[in-house]
């Protein structure tokens, strides 16, 4: 049959993305034989231009780094999660050709940390403060931290979010790269940022047992900080775990179908695998 509805997962790098296999084994395990999805390059200026450019079979589109802020200047309608974290990972088109953009990044890492033992009331602190760790500061409020610190490189980064945190009665707290250790005690520590970035601090925190640490990346698998945090004892919720749960609320979106979550957890792990 031919392929009359379309969607993507776009950002850059995007090669090693793995969303195109969860998609796509949803697609055939819901019997939905005139979907495809695919995998495309954009950086930030390119957005708006490659977004008015789509055609009418293209229901939806997946945003990764570094797209999700600049993907609310493209949509007509915001969910009220999307600009709560100021960001979005996801566009749907409406029927009138218009775009609603969401953050499924939230309800996913909502879902993934309750999983992993997190109740309401702890501390949360979050390595990063581009568009992933918006959604981390969101889904925090949800799960009703205490309190969230925010460390990052660039202090205009972190003053960014101090709104953002206001806006969801979060006390928020800022503090530089240089004081991760310090701060990484946290009952959940969340690391968003980049490949390579976080690796010098693993070896240099006092790791809780207690603490839950999520890493929002999955390849490679584990990161050092993982696997420290790991050797330690901490409960581990990997960029995998959040692939999936932040896939199945896509593949809702832009089908209108019930997500066959168990076969795109197959896929995703079989693919996994053969890494």
């Amino acid at each position: 049959m031919t392929t009359s509805h379309r969607a993507a997962v776009l950002g850059k790098p995007i090669a090693h993305s793995l969303s195109p296999v969860i998609h796509s084994a949803g697609y055939a395990a819901a019997g939905l034989t005139a979907w495809s999805y695919t995998a495309i390059e954009c950086a930030e200026a390119e957005l708006p231009d490659l977004v008015a450019g789509l055609g009418p079979e293209w229901a939806g589109l997946s945003l990764t780094m570094p797209l999700k802020e600049v993907a609310l200047t493209v949509a007509a309608e915001v969910s009220a999660t999307a600009a709560a974290a100021g960001a979005a990972n996801t566009l749907v088109r409406r029927p009138d050709g218009s775009w609603y953009a969401d953050n499924t990044d939230v309800t996913g890492m909502v879902a993934v940390l309750t999983g992993a033992g997190v109740v309401p009331g702890g501390s949360v602190t979050i390595l990063g403060a581009g568009g992933t760790a918006r959604a981390a500061l969101t889904a925090a409020a949800r799960l009703g931290a205490s309190s969230v610190t925010v460390l990052a490189r660039r202090p205009a980064a972190i003053e960014a979010l101090r709104p953002v945190a206001a806006g969801l009665g979060v006390p928020f707290t800022g503090a530089g790269w240089e004081t991760a250790p310090v701060h990484a005690g946290a009952d959940v520590l969340v690391s968003t940022v980049p490949k390579g970035v976080a690796d010098p601090l693993a070896e240099r925190i006092a790791w809780r047992p207690a603490t839950v640490y999520f890493d929002a990346l999955y390849d490679p698998w584990p990161t050092p900080m993982a696997a420290a945090a790991q050797a330690a004892g901490c409960r581990i919720v990997s960029g995998l775990d959040l692939l999936l749960a932040q896939a199945v609320g896509q593949f809702e979106h832009f089908t209108g179908v019930a997500a066959p979550v168990a076969a795109m957890a197959e896929a995703l792990s079989v693919a996994r695998v053969g890494r």
